[in-house]
């Protein structure tokens, strides 16, 4: 089994959100994710998504953005990301999803022996746009949802673990409190996006105090499902949502 991330898809089937805006390389990406998905993820394979699936403002409205995702190959679990709006409580969100996508929300998951957990994160003190009057209350609110996630991975089996952020958790000098967290739970695997462009080519990248992080937002990675590691696979019930 191949274990794959990739982040911010931003689809826009219902809504008039052209990612071209951003820049040449979004041209024609929606395209360019299924095609490479396609050709790089077996139907056996887990495909982590940490956030930003769709521009949607309403459940109603994303259920052709999820659908899409749910044609594609593997078993994909997903967080929620910054600019996810449509997401509407963890219950609704649940009973729209098909069989081959499952929500990660202040909780953690295992599939084929590999663990999953994360939250969405949010600024950290140290980064050069927090501020504590209007972060902290988010930051403090993100290590909580993570400690949730967290302690419910402590309660399942598996072989190894990979957690999923929306936010990056750290920098190329400093590191949050969220990495501290995971190394701590024995989570040696993390994956992030949301930044995009020059911020992207700057992201830290690589092995930091025995967890190895990846930035893997859609247009940093060439729009194509990152290969993180193969992992033998276990045998698992199928996914109900």
């Amino acid at each position: 089994m191949n274990v794959l991330a990739i982040a911010d898809l931003h689809l826009s089937s219902s809504s008039e959100k052209p990612m071209d805006v951003f820049g040449p390389e979004w041209a024609d990406h929606v395209i360019r994710i299924e095609r490479n998905w396609r050709r790089l993820v077996s139907g056996d394979d887990l495909v982590l998504l940490p956030g930003d699936l769709s521009w949607a403002m309403r459940l109603a409205e994303a259920l052709p953005d999820l659908r899409l995702i749910e044609s594609f190959p593997g078993t994909k679990f997903f967080i929620r990301g910054n600019h996810d709006y449509w997401f509407s409580g963890p219950s609704k969100v649940r009973g729209a999803l098909g069989p081959s996508m499952r929500l990660v929300r202040f909780d953690a998951h295992t599939f084929g022996g590999v663990g999953i957990c994360g939250v969405r994160g949010w600024l950290w003190p140290g980064h050069p746009d927090y501020r504590p009057e209007k972060d902290e209350k988010h930051w403090l609110r993100a290590q909580a949802r993570l400690r949730l996630s967290l302690e419910a991975l402590s309660r399942l089996e598996w072989d190894t673990a990979v957690a999923m952020f929306h936010y990056p958790p750290l920098d190329a000098e400093h590191t949050s409190e969220l990495c501290r967290m995971v190394r701590e739970a024995g989570v040696r695997r993390v994956v992030y996006g949301h930044i995009h462009g020059e911020a992207a080519a700057g992201a830290f990248e690589g092995e930091r105090d025995g967890v190895t992080y990846r930035c893997v937002s859609a247009d940093h990675v060439g729009f194509e499902p990152v290969l993180l590691f193969e992992h033998p696979s276990r045998e698992e019930p199928p996914i109900r949502g």
